[in-house]
């Protein structure tokens, strides 16, 4: 009964990872059902997960990244704070939990760098781009106090209440800017994220810089960007291996 279970999945296509997500909680189910006397013996203790394999990142190309950060045509208060808002994303690979809930404080524009908690309370700093600077920087000016009429708030980027913008909110406001952009990706702020480090990575950054800016503990998860240029590695071995 598993195994039919398991080929009509198959057979309409379901994922590897889909599959052993079920699979690892009938186990657990059964598992429990073997301790509560409700069951013999548990059924799926002999069956293995399925091997789903390392998804790649998807990220956007330059050129679609030239036209998502392009200005918009109309600006206003809420106008300088997303567009700050994705510069300081694409500058610095933030997670979007860390973006929406930076510190004022967090932002140091002389330096160009912010602080940053991240998983697990790890603090580290990771610098950004003049664009961004200037881009914060006129949002300081122009967004943020007409954007909070008076209030007072300790985050950097705010909504009218003064508090922080929720993930979801920024995820709605980066789909929006992306179809005025005529981009038809199905875009994320974790998109933006991935193609922060792979662009980072194509343009000769080392992977352990990259690993300390994206905030990860071991580098074998910054490693999977390797793999997505292949075009540009092979182009690399054909013009400077003798064999290639």
């Amino acid at each position: 009964m598993i195994h039919r279970f398991l080929e009509h999945a198959r057979n309409k296509q379901i994922s590897h990872r889909s599959n052993a997500r079920r699979i690892s909680a009938l186990k657990g189910f059964f598992s429990f059902l073997v301790q509560i006397d409700q069951a013999a013996y548990n059924p799926f203790a002999v069956i293995d997960l399925p091997r789903s394999g390392q998804l790649l990142p998807k990220a956007l190309s330059l050129s679609e990244v030239n036209l998502l950060l392009t200005p918009p045509a109309i600006v206003s208060p809420l106008k300088y704070r997303d567009s700050a808002m994705l510069f300081l994303l694409y500058s610095t690979g933030l997670r979007v939990s860390e973006l929406v809930n930076l510190p004022l404080a967090a932002c140091n524009l002389s330096s160009c760098f912010v602080r940053v908690f991240g998983k697990g309370g790890k603090e580290r700093l990771v610098p950004f781009g003049i664009q961004a600077r200037e881009k914060i920087e006129t949002y300081l000016k122009l967004g943020r106090p007409f954007i909070l009429n008076g209030k007072r708030s300790n985050f950097l980027f705010v909504t009218a209440r003064g508090s922080a913008m929720t993930r979801l909110r920024f995820w709605q406001i980066i789909r929006e800017m992306a179809m005025a952009a005529g981009i038809t990706k199905d875009i994320s702020p974790h998109m933006i994220r991935h193609s922060f480090a792979t662009h980072l990575l194509a343009h000769g950054a080392d992977l352990r810089s990259v690993q300390l800016m994206l905030g990860h503990s071991d580098i074998a998860t910054t490693q999977i960007y390797t793999h997505i240029d292949q075009d540009r590695l092979k182009s690399i071995h054909r013009k400077f291996h003798p064999r290639g």
